[in-house]
């Protein structure tokens, strides 16, 4: 098996088969409704959310999933994994989850990670909660895990960013570069957060959301 950190940039890629490319969360009816209308306003709103959403939520549960994974403590990650999909605001953002969830374990079973050949079929999975059994499997170190969810996280969204700004591309590189400080701090708060003080509460992120489901016009799926 090839080093973990080429593994790492195996499962953060954009050319990951699990369509992030397609959701916006909430950022194109914001960008609709002119919430987000240029560079400074785009790193605002994508670092609100990766604070209180991605940090607030994911990452603390995939750092639980990594080490309930480590265990083999099967219930433990199916606890956290209806706990993540019971946390979304939204359809589009349940559905996201488990859409790219789903097609991460489509990816392992066909790549013969044992634990997705033996996921249960009538489970929906969320994607953190794929995430951390290839990050397991690949035996990813658990702050690498995070910080590269994270980034995967914030390329995805500085891309849709610049379609729907629109931003040129060396703005979408200063977005990147603005909130990296940011994805440190949410995954060292991620190790700080208890049990009883994980979720999300975005009320504008929610609104956006469930907007979007009906936005007269879309290129994005959330």
């Amino acid at each position: 098996m090839a080093k973990p950190l080429l593994h790492l940039m195996q499962i953060v890629s954009p050319a990951l088969p699990v369509g992030a490319y397609a959701y916006s969360q909430g950022l194109e009816y914001a960008v609709e409704r002119a919430w987000v209308n240029d560079l400074d306003s785009a790193a605002d709103w994508i670092g609100e959310v990766l604070s209180h959403s991605v940090g607030g939520l994911d990452l603390p549960v995939l750092l639980r999933l990594l080490a309930a994974w480590r265990q083999n403590d099967i219930p433990m990650v199916q606890y956290w994994n209806h706990t993540l999909q019971a946390a979304r605001e939204s359809r589009e953002l349940l559905l996201e989850d488990v859409q790219m969830g789903e097609a991460l374990l489509r990816l392992l079973v066909s790549l013969e990670v044992p634990s997705a050949v033996q996921w249960p079929s009538a489970e929906p999975i969320s994607f953190a909660t794929g995430f951390a059994m290839a990050a397991r499997y690949f035996e990813i170190d658990d702050d690498d895990a995070l910080s590269g969810f994270a980034w995967s996280w914030l390329e995805n969204q500085a891309a849709a960013a610049v379609k729907l700004v629109p931003l040129g591309q060396t703005d979408g590189q200063r977005l990147l570069m603005a909130l990296m400080p940011c994805i440190e701090k949410t995954v060292t708060d991620a190790y700080l957060r208890a049990d009883d003080n994980i979720g999300a509460g975005l009320p504008g992120l929610a609104m956006a959301s469930m907007q979007h489901e009906t936005q007269y016009s879309r290129l994005f799926r959330s």
